[in-house]
């Protein structure tokens, strides 16, 4: 089968390209960074019995994107499940950010997924089958004084998958949703953290292991699950003092 990784130079994108090859699936890797992704197109090719091919494209741009799935729409016909394990941050992220910070965070992080979604969702509506797999998270469940406009983003995010299920219930498209505590990746890299990050690698392995559910919604680490219930049922007074938890 043919899998779109968005986001594949590194962390878990570069290992869902590393267990999708090695299950023998073709992959089309999306990244701005070309050089990383051609030497992670070689090294799958070389160990794994997957062809490879690369597209270079800014997805903070939203006008990149869209060009990109005008040029590649007769491609992404042969398409038959897509991920998005992309995202932004900013370290000066807050309600002060200027129109170009807060846009492109806002692009990267939902605007152009849910405009990528919505392509790949005609095209597998038409072949009445695909996979669409979105990453979330824990920061979308609770205001913040940083990483304001992130956290917002990906609560949109979260909202725009649970939409996407309920509009897929008669299809025969899947669609996952992975709501993400701290893993060990480029965004946590340096960073010093109240609770232990979670391993890519791991959790590219339960992607992979539940690509043909008709739904799933996941917390990774699990613990994620429990910790992001208390802070829907809180009251705020109460949530202010365990901010810092999850920053």
């Amino acid at each position: 089968m043919n899998y779109l990784i968005v986001g594949a130079s590194s962390g878990l994108g570069r290992d869902l390209a590393y267990i999708f090859a090695k299950n023998s699936h073709n992959l089309t890797l999306i990244s701005r960074d070309e050089r990383d992704t051609l030497a992670l197109k070689a090294d799958i090719e070389n160990k794994f019995n997957s062809k490879v091919s690369i597209d270079v494209v800014d997805c903070s741009s939203s006008e990149k994107v869209n060009a990109y799935i005008k040029s590649s729409f007769a491609n992404l016909k042969d398409i038959d499940g897509v991920l998005f394990p992309i995202g932004m941050i900013f370290e000066d992220d807050n309600i002060q950010n200027d129109i170009s910070k807060t846009n492109d965070l806002i692009q990267a992080n939902y605007g152009v997924v849910a405009h990528f979604v919505s392509k790949m969702s005609e095209i597998f509506k038409q072949k009445n089958s695909g996979t669409i797999v979105g990453f979330g998270s824990v920061s979308a469940y609770l205001g913040r004084d940083l990483n304001t406009t992130y956290a917002a983003s990906k609560r949109a995010l979260d909202s725009f998958f649970e939409s996407l299920a309920f509009s897929n219930i008669k299809t025969n498209i899947k669609v996952q949703f992975y709501v993400l505590g701290y893993l060990d990746s480029n965004l946590t890299f340096g960073r010093k953290l109240v609770l232990p990050k979670g391993s890519t690698k791991k959790l590219a392995k339960i992607v992979y292991k539940n690509i043909n559910k008709k739904y799933k919604k996941v917390y990774f680490p699990y613990w994620w699950a429990a910790i992001s219930y208390i802070l829907l049922i809180l009251p705020f007074f109460i949530i202010r003092n365990l901010i810092k938890v999850i920053k």
